[in-house]
């Protein structure tokens, strides 16, 4: 006597589901990170090699005009004389004592406007970093 099955188990898995899902995780991402924008002022940064990945809390940017920004954290970058950058830096650096600063330099301003900032640092043992983009 043979006795027949009625129903078959099907051991295949359908990614039909899982595929709505990334797509619409994708566009997710892809709309809120064109909202995100971390610098605001038109800089034409100079490219590099090698980039390196960091949260500095505070930055500074040197523009086309060799007009000076300062902003920290989330704040909206304002624009300040070279003489309030060191004052700013310093206020910053008592409230937070690792306290990494990013500079943001047109590629197009002289070596002497960056090598200023950078002495400051160096007057003050910041933690400098220098913002490029990629090649």
């Amino acid at each position: 006597m043979s006795l027949k099955r009625r129903s078959k188990v099907n051991a295949e898995f359908s990614m039909a589901s899982m595929t709505d899902m990334i797509f619409l995780l994708l566009i997710f991402f892809m709309i809120t990170s064109t909202v995100v924008v971390p610098n605001a002022i038109k800089v034409m940064l100079p490219q590099s090699q090698s980039q390196t990945t960091s949260k500095p809390l505070t930055r500074i940017t040197i523009d086309e005009n060799l007009n000076y920004y300062i902003a920290h954290g989330k704040e909206k970058d304002r624009q300040v004389s070279f003489d309030e950058i060191a004052p700013f830096l310093r206020a910053r650096y008592a409230e937070e004592p690792e306290l990494y600063v990013a500079l943001y330099a047109d590629e197009n301003i002289s070596y002497k406007e960056v090598v200023r900032v950078l002495n400051i640092a160096n007057e003050n043992q910041f933690r400098m970093i220098l913002v490029t983009r990629p090649k």
